[in-house]
């Protein structure tokens, strides 16, 4: 094996789909035992260009090169067998078996009794407790996954890849799911695997974190490589200016908009769950962009959840332009001017295997399925829907080679761009965003906040849940903070700071006479 000081090198990648040519003689290397940040825009090519190092995809040209040596990978199978584990954004865990399991899954030790295969349970919890001993994590190896947050999951991944003896890593956002202190026993993590010489490639869009544990910085935009940095020789402002290649001095649009009359009261909104969200009561105006805030766990998603209809509640009223409403599904929500970007885009927001124009007209195809049908007769007109679709894709400047492509083809903001396109189709007065820049990058963040604010300028309600402190702090009118549960307090634009949010989103009882 020849000798190199990188243990990785990728040598002019090429990789085309459909319409799009996603790497363009794209380089990167990679020495062991350091933190290599791969940085871009939605679409730029970070993920597809990990896909071809771990074999998910086959590059159309290029070579891979495993400390000096080139090497083929054409599954992931081959990837780890040459030490590279990749830790995916979304994750599939087994659920119904236990953690060990998961974390040994495909090498699972057996003992011989009597001629017979039988798994050697204690072996594999003994195992278990070794690898999460040398990274310093408490997980009971016998927990079912089923029990376990996604923070969790995303930790016992780490912990596979370090069971498989893996060299290099390759970790895609793996902070989206993450609180503030689950990311902080990442962080010691990926510190123990450095002096291991382990190499960590960390994909992420959050340029703090990225300045504060990466060695050196890769920016890539539109599927080719801009260059590498030393992370210590560049600055939040020189990170944005080369992934989206122009200057942006504000990380938020001005604010033009002046909130009005109220518009929407919610009233004692409680869940029939006695552990979920009790007796919240706010009221939002006309071209008002009201935030909520609040800790993993705070019951903020299934607050909204429920005045859109999709959960249940024991009491609470709703009103909307001083007229009391009822809403017991989304259809009644929809009808009633109400449109919900969920958390979960994968989970509860595309519809993976359809193409960006149904996943466009969905909604409004169902509400009002006559818009899209030739007069008089009951066939689809194909020329209105995507008409109706190219209309939202040139609005949000959506980056598809077409409109039948599937959405799952398609990068995070891209996806996200497109479930915003569907909501705006219906017109809605009140647009509810919960998480709405989750895993997208910092181009694609600034439009969808130029949206919001052009929506609140037009004299719509727009209401934001979000776990970004910056986010929350730049974009809000006004700052509503939950804690288990319950309303801790609504803070003013002029009022608000870091602190404040924080003491009313960690403890909740008569605080707010204290701030």
């Amino acid at each position: 094996m020849e000798n190199s000081e990188y243990v990785l090198e990728v040598k002019e990648m090429e990789k085309f789909f459909p319409g799009v040519k996603a790497l363009d003689s794209v380089s990167l290397r990679v020495k062991q035992g350091t933190v290599h940040a791969l940085m871009g825009e939605n679409g730029a090519g970070k993920s597809t260009l990990m896909k071809c190092v771990y074999g998910i995809y086959s590059p159309d040209k290029g070579s891979i090169l495993i400390n000096g040596s080139k090497v083929s990978i054409s599954n992931p199978k081959n990837a780890m067998d040459l030490g590279i584990s990749m830790i995916h954004q979304e994750l599939h865990p087994v659920r119904p078996q236990n953690v060990s399991e998961n974390i040994f899954l495909g090498r699972i030790p057996y003992v011989k009794k009597m001629g017979i295969h039988w798994v050697d349970h204690q072996k594999l919890i003994n195992e278990t407790k070794e690898v999460f001993n040398k990274i310093g994590l408490t997980i009971d190896p016998k927990q079912k996954v089923s029990e376990l947050s996604s923070a969790y999951c995303q930790l016992l991944e780490i912990a596979r890849a370090v069971s498989i003896g893996a060299r290099i890593i390759i970790m895609d956002e793996p902070t989206s799911s993450l609180t503030e202190t689950e990311t902080e026993i990442l962080f010691k993590i990926i510190k123990q695997l450095k002096t291991e010489n382990v190499a960590i490639i960390y994909i992420s869009h959050k340029i703090d974190e990225i300045l504060q544990i990466s060695d050196d910085i890769t920016i890539m935009r539109d599927g080719k490589n801009v260059g590498t940095w030393k992370a210590s020789e560049t600055t939040t402002d020189s990170i944005v200016s080369k992934m989206v290649g122009r200057e942006m001095s504000n990380r938020f649009p001005p604010k033009s908009h002046k909130p009005g009359t109220e518009f929407l009261r919610v009233e004692g909104m409680t869940s029939t769950n006695p552990y979920s969200f009790q007796d919240i009561s706010f009221t939002v105006r006309k071209g008002e962009i009201f935030g909520i805030g609040g800790l993993v766990g705070s019951q903020r998603s299934e607050l909204i959840e429920a005045i859109f209809g999709l959960r249940e509640i024991s009491k609470g009223t709703i009103h909307i332009n001083g007229r009391e409403i009822v809403i017991k599904k989304p259809r009644d929500a929809i009808k009633n001017g109400m449109a919900l970007l969920t958390e979960d885009r994968r989970k509860t927001g595309i519809i993976g295997s359809s193409s960006v124009v149904d996943n466009t007209l969905i909604v409004q195809q169902n509400v009002n399925p006559k818009e899209f049908s030739r007069k008089g007769l009951h066939f689809i007109d194909y020329k209105k829907r995507n008409a109706a679709a190219q209309k939202y894709v040139d609005i949000l400047s959506i980056k598809t080679p077409a409109l039948k492509t599937i959405i799952q083809s398609l990068s995070g903001g891209t996806q996200q761009k497109v479930l915003l396109g569907r909501w705006l189709l219906t017109q809605p007065d009140i647009l509810i965003l919960d998480e709405p820049t989750r895993g997208i990058d910092v181009g694609a963040k600034y439009e969808i906040y130029e949206l919001m604010e052009e929506m609140a300028r037009n004299g719509k309600c727009v209401i934001m849940i979000s776990s970004e402190m910056p986010e929350l702090m730049g974009m809000s009118d006004r700052i509503m903070v939950m804690c288990e549960g319950h309303m801790s307090g609504i803070l003013e634009e002029s009022e608000v700071t870091d602190e404040k949010i924080m003491l009313l989103a960690s403890t909740y009882k008569d605080i707010r006479e204290e701030i």
